[in-house]
């Protein structure tokens, strides 16, 4: 006999997006069941965070400290050698007037250890997690997603069902197709990532010795992250007429793009490869710029790379999960009341989600292709960010931002501080009076103080609480 176990919302995935979405609905009081097919920690790319994850979202989990304490390098900025200028050149988090003061920094962290940090903290609050349970398909009633199921480690097929599941399951889901439509991938994004792990690597000064930094070269660009004193997480990103070079022996492809790239080079002069344990191995990942068709069907939503995922230059991959794991709890928390509570329909709960993701997400998408025109140098640069939201700061302003996540306006991204701590609220609210910034005080607050102005006609705008939905006229209440 299968095992059953029921529940409100399933979720498929440890990752950010997946504890994001599970911690959040559990906090509401609504039961939460989180599989994830592995065994933490586990090995993950994606290491370079934006400060509305770290001064945002993870305040919002009541993750800050944990964060602090961890020791990751501290990341103010970036660091870019590319287009037109012969010369390296920086930007700082702190010149824009959302991630002014302590909101700026972001860090540079070891996937296994954040992502653990993250599943940790969803177990404190209540989810019940079940690590090396392998999902194999969805359960379906009268055209329905009802549920999922899976293996176990010992091999015993299992059942959970809810009234929701979301797959945060990454970029090889088994059951992102199941919401229906197709994986549409990027045309002018259908590059490939070559990457690995050093130790010993030279730093930038200080204080941009935390920053990331992208060096474009004849073949693509490469990224250099510092994940440590010692650390180094070195990746080649090559065009499509290149994809034939990394065929073969990845070392020496590794080796060779290295050495066409004086700067790198530089940089890891006196550099060995790690050749063991979870970052011994040389990796590949390929044609990784794609959004999904649909996001959900009745039951069923996709969040993180489930969804879609966009070439990594300004390493949007964890804000982008985070940011559509806090819109998909909102959808969730407020289909979970009784509907006369709410008083809207779970189509146009998913619809909300779906529209405020792909406004961010064609953010990025559509600067990235001006991005990639290695003719401009940067004020050209932040020119065009400045096009593309349409911010009215200053060009400067609008392109940080824009690469740290606050140009969406959302006032959960950013600082959002900590729940019931009266003088986390006070520190806060001068904060915003003293920078200028619109999405500091959510957390800090236990509620929000955005101008509630839905992103398209008819939509909704976040809830006095910011964990729910609300009717433009009714959020104030």
């Amino acid at each position: 006999m299968t095992d059953i176990t029921e529940t409100d919302v399933v979720v498929v995935g440890g990752g950010p997006g997946g504890s994001t979405v599970a911690t959040l609905v559990a906090r509401q009081g609504h039961r939460a069941v989180l599989l994830e097919k592995e065994r933490f920690p586990r090995y993950q790319i994606g290491e370079s965070l934006l400060p509305s994850t770290v001064q945002g979202v993870c305040r919002l989990l009541g993750v800050s400290e944990e964060l602090k304490e961890a020791g990751f390098p501290v990341k103010r900025g970036g660091t870019f050698r590319w287009g037109s200028n012969p010369e390296p050149w920086t930007f700082d988090f702190g010149i824009s007037p959302q991630f002014a003061g302590t909101a700026a920094p972001a860090y540079q962290v070891e996937r296994m250890k954040f992502d653990q940090i993250l599943l940790n903290n969803a177990m404190r609050n209540g989810v019940d997690v079940h690590e090396e349970h392998t999902v194999t398909d969805v359960i379906e009633e009268n055209g329905r997603v009802c549920g999922v199921s899976c293996t176990d480690a010992a091999g015993v097929r299992r059942e959970f069902r809810g009234r929701y599941v979301v797959d945060a399951s990454g970029n090889l889901s088994r059951i992102h197709s199941r919401v229906g439509g197709k994986r549409q991938y990027s045309e002018y994004f259908r590059n490939l990532a070559l990457f690995g792990y050093f130790t010993g690597g030279k730093r930038m000064p200080a204080p941009t010795s935390g920053n990331i930094l992208a060096v474009a070269f004849s073949a693509g660009w490469f990224w250099y992250i510092p994940l440590s004193d010692e650390l180094t997480s070195v990746g080649a990103v090559v065009h499509r007429e290149a994809l034939d070079r990394v065929q073969g022996d990845r070392e020496q492809a590794l080796n060779e793009l290295i050495a066409e790239c004086p700067m790198i080079a530089d940089f890891l002069s006196d550099a060995q490869r790690v050749t063991s344990g979870p970052y011994g191995e040389i990796r590949v990942r390929k044609d990784y710029s794609y959004i999904q068709e649909k996001f959900s069907r009745p039951g069923l939503v996709l969040v993180g790379d489930a969804a879609g995922f966009i070439d990594p230059v300004f390493s949007s991959g964890v804000h982008l999960a985070t940011y559509g794991g806090l819109l998909v709890a909102r959808s969730l928390n407020t289909a979970l009341r009784p509907t006369t509570e709410s008083g809207m329909d779970e189509k146009t709960l998913f619809e909300e989600y779906e529209a405020r993701y792909r406004q961010e997400y064609m953010r990025f998408h559509d600067f990235l292709v001006s991005f990639y025109d290695m003719h401009s140098d940067e004020e050209s640069y932040f020119w065009k960010a400045k096009r593309v939201t349409g911010n009215t700061a200053s060009e400067l302003q609008s392109f940080v931002s824009l690469v740290g996540g606050g140009s969406s306006d959302e006032r959960a991204l950013v600082n959002a501080g900590s729940y019931g701590d009266r003088q986390d609220v006070e520190e806060a609210i001068w904060s915003v009076a003293q920078a200028g910034a619109n999405i500091q005080v959510q957390a800090a607050t236990g509620g929000t103080i955005d101008e509630q102005v839905p992103v398209r006609d008819g939509g909704l705008v976040p809830s006095a609480d910011g964990m729910h939905w609300a009717l433009p006229a009714t959020a104030a209440a």
